[in-house]
């Protein structure tokens, strides 16, 4: 489409939520995952990000102080850190997010398609989030360039960010994914290229594994983090938690957004592949809702004098994209415009939007783990099981106290973005699922320690109503029966061992048998009930039935 409108800045900022799995002994709780990176030194691509926070004040932006402002107090806490709400008390000040970032991939080449032309994107970052007391890591990816076409622009939101293939179409490529992606090095060599193209790799990897194959050049950014597979090795190893399509941000400014179609609203909006300007990805009546469901018009279609120009904001949950006037100050300013916020606010909007998500799905899959590792019939197995489900439960109320949000800003815009992407993730109803989960998870477990303590209570106390009776023929006005006083110390020692033998043999047969004799004096104390049933159930105890 050579007439297509340009992108004159274009910018992609892809999230990867990645399920970590535990690197410290059974029971551990809180794992920190990035110790392990740490421990590796040089040998590992990834090094922590220091916290501009803690900087130079001189050399603190007005971008920062708005990114800070935009947030409420206690998401304030949770983003810049604080000693409040940490778990222990040795570990005050102990930051809620650590990042770390790779240097080394500079940009990446893509062709979309065969025989297309490559298109090269500068990487602003690639960091790596690490959340404190959640198995949670998210990879953020950032990619820019300028003067793109919009077909190229659309193809690349549809066809980039796909972990591995779903299919394959005729010619072998992987379907609806890039023809070839390559990361660059700072001096233009390729560091590592996708594989979508490999059928029988992906193929087999599933037949031997039931799990997913991540394509070659993620595998190569992840690493020294490996995909969990049965035999895997690694240290530090992940597992994936959603949909093979990454979620991502994007921003594009134009010349003139209105030269846009409908049909370029929507497949920006929903995610599909480049067509004509008048073809609908879908049908009518399918689209109905599409500007009131997805799109946040407040400043879009103004009506007077304006200083700033038309923008357009599409929230989908998956997806969260600005498009707007590339010569408009309130749009495209780097640090006070829209494209600053873009980068800093709104990213951090929905990166704690899909945490959330993630950290809901990771505590649901433990709760399932548990469960199938349940065996009834064992005793060690249901030992393991309770251990595992009230730590699940601790881990659930630490979650919820320390990062569950229902507003991150009073702001108009951050909190309808927030309000959109909790909506469409379902976040909310996904809360309430796993607290039930958990909660009838400990009613259980609950309710079979009342069962256990009344069993032992009803035990002891048929022991007891039985015991009570030699007591006191025994012990009545403290009297002794026989009177042993006079014999020698050594037959008095044997005849202690000898009652102290007999007592235990009665006790523990009256232990035995605590079931059945519980049910005789329930008998017993039945005024309906007939003295020759009442005997009857006496004898029932030495028969063994009821």
């Amino acid at each position: 489409m050579p007439d297509a409108p340009l992108v004159r800045h274009f910018r992609q900022t892809i999230l990867w939520p990645l399920q970590l799995m535990p690197v410290r002994p059974p029971g551990t709780q809180v794992q920190r995952h990035w110790e392990a990176l740490d421990g590796l030194g040089d040998a590992s691509p990834w090094s922590e990000v220091a916290d501009e926070f803690c900087e130079d004040p001189a050399q603190f932006q007005e971008r920062h102080y708005k990114e800070f402002v935009t947030f409420l107090p206690y998401v304030q806490r949770f983003l810049y850190g604080s000693a409040v709400g940490q778990e222990a008390s040795t570990r005050n000040g102990e930051a809620s997010i650590r990042v770390y970032r790779r240097r080394d991939v500079r940009a990446v080449r893509v062709r979309l398609q065969a025989g297309a032309t490559p298109h090269v994107f500068q990487i602003a970052h690639v960091d790596l989030h690490f959340f404190l007391d959640a198995d949670i890591a998210i990879l953020a990816f950032e990619m820019h360039a300028d003067d793109v076409p919009l077909d190229v622009a659309q193809d690349t939101l549809f066809r980039f960010g796909r972990a591995y293939p779903a299919f394959w179409d005729a010619r072998g490529a992987g379907g609806n994914c890039a023809e070839r992606v390559e990361w660059l090095a700072g001096d233009g060599s390729v560091l590592c290229a996708s594989d979508y193209e490999a059928r029988s790799k992906y193929l087999q990897f599933v037949a031997r594994h039931r799990s997913p194959c991540i394509a070659s050049h993620w595998d190569f950014l992840m690493r020294p983090l490996l995909i969990e597979r049965p035999g895997q090795v690694g240290q530090l190893r992940f597992r994936q938690l959603e949909y093979y399509r990454m979620p991502f941000t994007a921003y594009l400014a134009l010349d003139e957004p209105r030269q846009l179609s409908r049909a370029d609203w929507v497949r920006l909006g929903l995610v599909t592949r480049s067509g004509g300007a008048t073809d609908l990805p879908y049908s009518e009546a399918t689209l109905q809702e599409f500007e009131r469901e997805y799109c946040d018009d407040r400043f879009w279609g103004r009506q007077g004098t304006q200083d700033s120009g038309d923008t357009r904001i599409i929230v989908t949950g998956q997806t969260l994209s600005m498009v707007g006037r590339h010569d408009d100050a309130f749009f495209s300013n780097a640090e006070t415009g829209v494209l600053s916020q873009f980068r800093h606010q709104y990213f951090l909007v929905f990166l704690i939007a899909h945490f959330h998500k993630a950290a809901l799905l990771s505590i649901s899959d433990e709760l399932a783990v548990a469960m199938n590792r349940l065996e009834v019939g064992e005793t060690e197995s249901v030992k393991a099981f309770k251990r595992t489900i009230r730590q699940m439960m601790e881990i659930f109320l630490r979650f919820t106290h320390r990062y569950w949000f229902n507003e991150v800003s009073n702001q108009a815009i951050a909190r309808s973005l927030f309000d959109r992407l909790r909506r469409h993730l379902g976040t909310a109803e996904l809360h309430a699922e796993v607290r039930n989960e958990v909660v009838d998870m400990n009613s259980y477990l609950d309710s079979d320690s009342a069962r256990r303590q009344a069993s032992t209570v009803l035990r002891l106390t048929v022991v007891t109503i039985l015991g009570l009776n030699g007591t006191i023929a025994t012990g009545v006005l403290g009297m002794n029966v026989f009177d042993e006083s006079t014999r020698t110390g050594t037959y008095r020692f044997a005849l202690f061992l000898g009652v102290l033998a007999a007592t235990m043999v009665i006790t523990a047969i009256t232990v035995g048998k605590s079931k059945r004799l519980a049910d005789f004096l329930d008998a017993l104390s039945d005024d309906r009930m007939p003295w020759r049933q009442r005997v009857g159930a006496l004898r029932s105890v030495w028969r063994g039935g009821r």
